[in-house]
């Protein structure tokens, strides 16, 4: 009885796929859909999901335990809906009999994936998600990048090696406020008072909040519509840097895309996220599949 056992164990701890996990720091599901992308849609059609977090640190530990934005359903128990998400994973990975089980005692995905042999990377541009923060447990390499706003830096750090799968978090921060490409001036990026001041600092990521009176010179509507058409254009940007990345990895590559959390652009009086419960800061993108 131990030995049968122990080949389930051997049969369980296998996968094919290299798998990357991209996440577009703060990006709406709206914003994304108005990029109209057309290299980020050969991975599938494009849900709109639900995160679990309005802010980066949180969001992304949900996401490393194996917790994809949810679908929101209805008439579904929550425990077999977590069944369902975690299952999903055999697909995602190449592999066998993977279930929630699978994910104990440490409920970590990287931590799954060096036990099913996978090469462990990071690659992040938000500095909240440094390499001393608790997210880094079971990744091979952590890094944060030079620059918050330059995805296509990363594609010349990526490595597929033939003797194991690989992993790869991607936190891709052109998305995220001031929703900077990397070749325009700093100079020329839209400043908010209380907003852009603290960027430097590590606690500047959370930038939500309730819009006062006597900030209407600062948070007017003009202002806030060109904020939301910068994240748009940011998409249309990725999308083509997307296309670079599909003709870097191999074909046996899983790819999933979608965002930590959403962003507010005025509604009900809130701008960004962080402290801030509202719908569209909880709706984000998610397509995933293999290339088509």
């Amino acid at each position: 009885m131990r030995r049968s056992g122990t080949r389930r164990r051997d049969r369980i701890m296998t996968a094919e796929n290299n798998y990357l996990l991209i996440v577009f720091d703060s990006c709406r599901y709206d914003s994304l859909i108005a990029a109209r992308p057309k290299h980020i849609r050969r991975l599938g059609k494009v849900e709109k999901r639900w995160s679990y977090a309005t802010w980066t640190g949180p969001s992304h530990f949900n996401l490393l335990t194996g917790l994809m934005p949810h679908s929101n359903p209805r008439r579904m128990y929550p425990a077999e809906y977590y069944r369902r998400s975690f299952f999903k994973f055999n697909e995602r990975l190449g592999s066998a009999d993977l279930e929630f089980k699978s994910f104990l005692p440490r409920m970590y995905l990287p931590v799954l994936l060096r036990r099913l042999g996978y090469r462990t990377r990071a690659m992040v541009s938000m500095p909240v998600l440094n390499s001393q923060t608790v997210l880094n447990q079971g990744f091979d390499s952590w890094k944060l990048m030079d620059r918050h706003n330059d995805f296509r830096a990363m594609l010349p750090e990526l490595k597929f090696d033939a003797g194991a799968p690989s992993f790869y978090l991607l936190n891709v921060g052109e998305t995220h406020y001031p929703y900077a490409l990397p070749d325009e001036p700093e100079n020329e990026w839209p400043r908010l008072s209380g907003v852009h001041g603290v960027f430097r600092h590590l606690d500047d990521f959370v930038v939500g909040g309730k819009l006062r009176r006597g900030q209407a010179g600062r948070f007017d509507a003009p202002m806030l519509k060109r904020l939301r058409e910068r994240q748009i254009e940011a998409v249309r940007y990725l999308d083509c840097v997307v296309e670079e990345l599909f003709d870097l990895v191999p074909r046996n590559t899983y790819i999933t895309v979608t965002s930590d959390h959403g962003e507010l652009f005025g509604e009900d009086g809130f701008f960004g996220h962080g402290p801030t419960s509202h719908e569209k800061v909880l709706e984000v993108p998610f397509v995933e599949g293999k290339l088509r």
